[in-house]
């Protein structure tokens, strides 16, 4: 028996041994690592560069100024018995804005006429005395003297005559005085007096100022360091100017630069232009601010792309070109402007580029993109336009 047991110890030591390895060969094995997950591509909106003719501007901020302003006064006293206008209305030279009572004037006239013509009476008299005299004299029958006296009576009343022609003239001018007419064309502002009110040569706020807006101007600053090239483009011709409201969206009038002033500010550095405007639609009002836009040139086959592709970095500005490998490179390039959404590029891009417009956010140089086409840029577009909007 004990013999047994002595021979299946070391069986049972050979298969204990044998587990042994066979676990600790297992537990020590080398893990195989495990394989990388393949970069995912980052969906982008893109476009391509395209060149098209691009004007260069100068841009500035000025205010509108009315070509011409006409406070109506009157040149009499009188009560007003007649208003002829509305307020706001829009007027044209000579239009009648307003009646003062013309009766005080008529008889003035009257009275003047009536000495006119007793006086020329007296003078048809004088003149006929003077031919009997005369005719009395060549007979011998009147003195000279006589004929002389004759002739002195004669000359006062044609003088009187004439001061009283005189006199009947400047009532007449005084007459047309109590019709308040416009001066100029324009616009018609807030009335100052009311019917029935005498109104003054010497009161402060007239009758009503009326505001000429067609044409109109507008003065606007630029720095001084435009001078030169708004010289050099003004000896070839006339320049555009182009008005737009204050945030840029609305286009309220074109026009020409009439004048560069002649001195520059020494305080702000800057020189003040000014610019005409037909004004024919009145989106122009005077003391209105406005961003002016002087056109300096206008470049051939430019290339523009998306003013959102262009982004900002430590170096200055890049893009995101779309390579045709599908990835994204990292591009510097120079900006010569950003107008109406598009960037003007002069260093940096070539035609036919495509670059990425939306979605940069993800990229950095090299990355995997994926290009999104139709309803899928759209909305791309809108919810980066979403996320733009939230503060």
């Amino acid at each position: 028996m004990k013999r047994g047991i002595i021979i299946a110890l070391p069986v049972v030591l050979v298969i204990v041994a044998g587990g042994s390895y066979w676990y600790v060969k297992d537990v020590i094995r080398p893990v195989a690592p495990a394989a990388e997950p393949a970069p995912t591509a980052v969906p982008v909106v893109a476009s391509a560069v395209t060149g098209k003719d691009v004007p260069i501007y100068l841009r500035g901020i000025g205010t509108v100024q009315a070509y011409n302003t006409d406070t109506v006064r009157s040149q009499i006293q009188g009560q007003i018995i007649k208003i002829a206008f509305t307020e706001g209305q829009e007027v044209k030279a000579g239009d009648l804005l307003a009646q003062i009572d013309p009766r005080p004037y008529e008889a003035q006239i009257e009275q003047l006429t009536a000495n006119r013509d007793r006086d020329q009476a007296h003078l048809e008299n004088a003149q006929a005395n003077l031919a009997r005299d005369n005719q009395l004299g060549e007979k011998g029958f009147a003195t000279a003297q006589a004929i002389e006296t004759q002739k002195s009576q004669v000359a006062q009343l044609k003088a009187a005559v004439e001061a009283d022609q005189a006199q009947i003239d400047q009532a007449k001018v005084q007459l047309s005085y109590t019709r308040l007419t416009s001066a100029i064309a324009g616009i018609t502002g807030v009335r100052q007096i009311d019917v029935g009110n005498v109104i003054h040569p010497t009161d402060p706020n007239g009758l009503v100022v009326v505001t000429q807006i067609e044409p109109i101007s507008l003065l606007f600053t630029l720095p001084q360091t435009d001078l030169p090239a708004i010289q050099e483009q003004q000896a070839k011709g006339p320049m555009k100017v182009i008005a737009y409201s204050q945030d840029n969206k609305t286009k309220l009038d074109e026009g020409k630069l009439l004048l560069v002033n002649n001195e520059i500010a020494q305080a702000t550095g800057t020189v003040e232009l000014k610019a005409e405007f037909p004004n024919r639609e009145h989106k122009l009002w005077p003391g209105q601010l406005v961003n002016a836009r002087l056109l300096i040139e206008t470049r051939k086959d430019a290339l523009t792309v998306a003013g959102s592709a262009v982004q900002q970095g430590q170096n200055g500005s890049y893009v995101y070109v779309v390579t045709p490998k599908q990835t994204a490179e990292l591009r510097p390039v120079h900006v010569a402007q950003i107008s109406d959404g598009r960037a003007l590029i002069d260093e940096g891009l070539k035609a036919g580029d495509v670059v990425v417009i939306d979605g940069q956010y993800r990229l950095k140089d090299g990355s995997l993109v994926k290009e999104l086409h139709g309803k899928a840029a759209r909305e791309a577009d809108l919810q980066s336009a979403v996320q733009d909007a939230i503060p």
